[in-house]
C-alpha cells in the first residue's frame, strides 16, 4: 500500500539536516525504529523513493522525519532540501528491523541515528531509559543531530564521538579498543545503525568482546 501525503512544515537541525512534517494517515502504523520508502511527487523523481526512518511516537498525529542532506550526491537528499510546504511525497508500507528488544546501548554513525530517535524518544516518554546508552559518532560537533536533546533526557546516557581533535569528545573510530572498557557485554542489547562498514565492524568487534549475537540488533534482523 502506498500513501500520498501533503508537506505540512520543513525546519532546519543542523548545517546538512532537515525535520520534515507530515500529517499522518490514521490507517498507518508502525514501530519505532522502522522506516518507509519515500518518493518525491516530482518530475523525474518519483521512481527515484530511498529509505527514512519515521522519528514521531506511532501515536501522533503528525509523522515526522529526520533527513541528512548529501548534495555532493546529486540525488533525493538533495531536492527534498529544496521542498516548500504544500509539495506532495508518497510513501510505502513501513519496514526495518531496527525495534524495541529492550533497554541497551545504542550505537549510531552519523545519519545512523535515525531508527533511535523514535525509538528513545519512545522510552523516554515512559521514563524507560535506565540502562541506556548512546554513543553517537560524527565527523565534527556541529554534526551531532539532537545533541540536546540527547543530554536531556532522564535517564540515558550520552557517548559523542567525533574525528574532531580538542573538541572535548572521544576521537573515533568506535571500534573494539574504543568498547573494551565501555560496555558490559553482558548487559542489555547492543544496536548499531550507521554506514554498512561501520555496522559490520562495530558488529564483529561486540561479538569479539562477547556479546552473544542474539542481543545485537541491526537492519538485517537479530
Amino acid at each position: 500500500m502506498s500513501y500520498r501525503l501533503e508537506l505540512q512544515g520543513i525546519e532546519t537541525v543542523t548545517h546538512d539536516t532537515r525535520h520534515l512534517r507530515f500529517v499522518r494517515p490514521k490507517d498507518f502504523t508502525f514501530e519505532p525504529g522502522q522506516a518507509v520508502e519515500l518518493s518525491l511527487c516530482r518530475d523525474g523523481w518519483r521512481d527515484e523513493g530511498r529509505p527514512f526512518t519515521m522519528v514521531s511516537h506511532p501515536e501522533d498525529a503528525m509523522l515526522d522525519f529526520v533527513i541528512k542532506i548529501y548534495p555532493e550526491h546529486d540525488g533525493e537528499t538533495e531536492q527534498i532540501a529544496t521542498l516548500e510546504p504544500g509539495e506532495e511525497v508518497e510513501l510505502t508500507d513501513p519496514f526495518g528491523a531496527v525495534t524495541d528488544h529492550g533497554p541497551g546501548t545504542f550505537i549510531a554513525g552519523g545519519a545512523g541515528i535515525t531508527p533511535f530517535i523514535a525509538l528513545l524518544r519512545t522510552r523516554a516518554r515512559k521514563q524507560a531509559l535506565d540502562g541506556c546508552r548512546l554513543i553517537f559518532a560524527n565527523k565534527a560537533e556541529e554534526d551531532i543531530i539532537l545533541r540536546e536533546e540527547w543530554e536531556e533526557m532522564e535517564g540515558l546516557e550520552t557517548v559523542f564521538v567525533t574525528d574532531a581533535e580538542g573538541d572535548g569528545h572521544p576521537d573515533g573510530p568506535v571500534d573494539r579498543a574504543f568498547l573494551e572498557g565501555r560496555v558490559d557485554p553482558s548487559e542489555g542489547h547492543f544496536y548499531i545503525c550507521g554506514p554498512g562498514g561501520m555496522v559490520d565492524a562495530v558488529r564483529d568487534d561486540l561479538k569479539a568482546l562477547g556479546v552473544p549475537p542474539d542481543r545485537i540488533v541491526t537492519e538485517e534482523g537479530w
